[in-house]
């Protein structure tokens, strides 16, 4: 008969190897979080309405930050916006141009491609945009230039948003 053998044991070194470990968010994403907070604590503070009238200097001087394209096309969203959707209140949302309804609610808001590092800006909208067709219809739209067509396209889905 045979002595057992012993079962191998792997070295501990193999447990204590260093891993690198995925991260679930890029340092951009990260970025736009920390500023959401500070957004919903400044909010949480209970500004009185004068002061939120000013979202509208601190949504243009993120748009002004903005590298160019994003910036030309940003300040040209805010205008169609504010145009065609006067009820909106300009915001930021995770750092970037938004525009909510008067309980605070986002409905559209601006990425910028630079950014993000993404391939192009997004306008997108929330659940509390009017956009609903059927059983599916688009939330987000790229936006590689901003032509005549699109704007009036833009204006045509912005007001639907708010209707």
């Amino acid at each position: 008969m045979e002595p057992a053998k012993k079962p191998t044991r792997k070295s501990d070194k193999s447990k204590t190897a260093t891993r690198k470990e995925p991260t679930a968010f890029t340092s951009e994403e990260r970025a736009a979080m920390r500023e959401h907070i500070e957004e919903f604590k400044a909010e949480s503070r209970g500004r009185p309405r004068a002061a939120q009238a000013d979202g509208e200097s601190v949504v243009l001087a993120k748009i002004a930050d903005l590298p160019q394209p994003d910036r030309a096309k940003a300040e040209r969203l805010h205008k169609i916006i504010k145009d065609n959707a006067p009820d909106l209140m300009p915001k930021t949302w995770y750092g970037m141009p938004a525009y909510a309804r008067e309980d605070g609610n986002v409905v559209c808001f601006f990425q910028s491609a630079q950014k993000f590092k993404t391939r192009y800006a997004t306008l997108g909208f929330s659940d509390k945009a009017n956009l609903d067709d059927g059983h599916m219809w688009p939330t987000a739209f790229a936006l590689k230039e901003m032509t005549a067509a699109e704007e009036i396209r833009i204006a045509a889905i912005v007001k639907k948003a708010v209707t």
